[in-house]
């Protein structure tokens, strides 16, 4: 990640949820027509470990 990305993701996080919504609004806008390569088995392996160890932390911690 660019320290460009890593400043505009901080300063993502410092704003309200309004706000948030805002933006991320106009960036799915913006976004919605790029053309992304697809994804490798490896990528959709890793997202959706990355989904299942969020997910079972999550549930940890409401067990708790």
């Amino acid at each position: 990640m660019t320290p460009v990305v890593q400043d505009f993701l901080t300063t993502f996080d410092r704003l309200t949820d309004s706000e948030r919504l805002d933006l991320a609004s106009e960036i799915f806008k913006r976004t919605a027509y790029l053309d992304f390569p697809p994804l490798t088995d490896e990528e959709l392996v890793l997202s959706a470990e990355e989904i299942f160890l969020q997910l079972d932390e999550e549930e940890s911690a409401y067990e708790s």
